[in-house]
């Protein structure tokens, strides 16, 4: 492992030339920190738009044939504006002009969406007397817009001066034929990680607006702490109950190369973070973070000696599957079986059709539509080295009146996942930080 630190900067962090400046310090605060990756500009105000949706309407608009003078006059404004702000002798007048002819003669959307980080890519590397590559020259992307093994070696030969800084904008790639493609949105985090596992660093900074993941929700837990350490599989449970600091596909490269990923903040640059590891000691941490969201429904079965039906289980996900259906929990019992599935995977008036198919593939003596349930997962390793951890769980939620209508502990241990109303989601999340991580 290497001793260089690649650092990624989201769009609030380059937003404007005063956080560009907290930008260039936090690097010129240690020599490791040679690859940056820069997002696009994001809002810099709350009335104003993120550079990269401004770019998607440019295109949209040139697609119908529009005029898109003013949305363009926007994006020259932020760029020209923050090379003003910040004096840098640097001309994008060419470059600029060149993008607006690609994307009024019809470039796709995805190179018209990748300038935001190209251009300010440019700007960043002005700023910090970096050596700016561009990203499409470095980073493949495979069909099924999945990273493309090549990068790594192209990312090595490209970074191959120990002695210099690198800019590689974020976001974007190209394809074998040269074609520029974009990641999904937040795809700037993916670009980082995929540095960092090229050239095997000794650790991915990821640079926000929060000082690391926090343990609960702060808009329903205030003052909620922020975690120090987590492990790789702890954040994936917590992300998947709605806990998202980080773009899901950004953990995977780093993640199999044992690279920590420090979760930092901009703007509190002297705060430590969280840091993201493959392994830790729980030590007397019992739970690291509770996350919860609504919108879900339960489809529960009843029937008698189910438990000796061969094919009962298959049969009942075949139906979910022929609708398109991807379950998330299948709580069972000797003679039930619950389906927890997405309010949003269901869509519009197919819940009953849902049940009549699964009546007629395993005729169940009750079948209930249960909607209006939330899930949350208590999440930590530290449960499967402590007694009576589900029992305070239920005591706690039963103390607050909040009724547990479903249960699925993974086989991991390291997370309880509970079905409540949902009226009671902030209850629940609330009842449970409190009883594990406030005192």
């Amino acid at each position: 492992m290497s001793d260089v630190k690649v650092c990624k900067f989201g769009g609030t962090s380059v937003a404007t030339a005063a956080q560009m400046r907290k930008v260039k310090a936090i690097i010129e605060a240690d020599p490791a920190r040679r690859i940056i990756v820069p997002s696009a500009p994001g809002r810099a105000h709350s009335d104003d738009a993120k550079v990269t949706d401004l770019l998607y309407l440019t295109h949209e608009m040139a697609s119908n044939q529009q005029d898109i003078g003013p949305v363009w006059n926007r994006i020259v404004e932020r760029f020209q504006g923050l090379v003003s702000d910040l004096g840098l002798d640097l001309d994008l007048s060419a470059t600029l002009e060149e993008v607006r002819a690609r994307i009024q003669s019809g470039a796709g959307a995805d190179y018209a969406a990748s300038r935001g980080e190209a251009l300010n890519g440019l700007i960043v590397a002005a700023l910090l007397g970096a050596t700016y590559i561009d990203a499409a020259e470095v980073v493949r992307i495979a069909p099924g817009r999945r990273i493309d093994p090549a990068s790594h070696a192209l990312i090595r030969a490209a970074c191959a001066d120990d002695a210099q800084r690198y800019v590689i904008p974020g976001f974007y790639g190209s394809d074998q034929h040269g074609q520029v493609l974009t990641f999904s949105r937040g795809g700037s985090d993916v670009s980082g990680a995929l540095a960092a596992a090229a050239l095997d660093a000794a650790v991915y900074e990821n640079w926000t607006d929060v000082s690391g993941v926090l343990a609960a929700d702060p808009r329903i837990v205030s003052g909620s702490r922020t975690i120090a350490e987590i492990t790789y599989g702890e954040l994936r449970e917590m992300a998947y109950m709605g806990a998202s600091v980080l773009h899901d596909e950004a953990v995977f490269p780093v993640r199999e190369r044992g690279i920590p990923i420090n979760i930092r903040n901009t703007d509190r640059p002297d705060d430590p973070g969280t840091m993201i590891v493959n392994r830790r000691e729980p030590g007397d941490q019992i739970v690291v973070g509770i996350a919860g969201r609504a919108g879900f429904t339960v489809f529960a079965l009843e029937k008698m000696m189910m438990n000796v039906e061969v094919g009962f289980g298959r049969r009942v996900l075949d139906v979910f599957e022929r609708f398109g259906i991807a379950y998330e929990h299948t709580p069972t019992g000797i003679d039930t079986m619950s389906v927890v599935v997405a309010d949003e995977a269901i869509g519009e008036g197919r819940g009953e059709a849902i049940a009549e198919e699964l009546r007629a593939a395993v005729h169940p003596e009750r079948l209930d539509i249960l909607p209006g349930m939330a899930l949350v997962a208590t999440v930590g390793l530290g449960m499967n080295h402590h007694v009576g951890v589900a029992g305070r769980l239920f005591s706690a939620l039963a103390q607050a009146q909040v009724n547990v209508r479903m249960i699925d502990q993974g086989s991991s241990e390291q997370n309880i996942i509970i079905g409540v109303e949902a009226d009671d989601l902030h209850k629940a999340i609330t009842t449970i930080y409190q009883e594990f991580i406030a005192s």
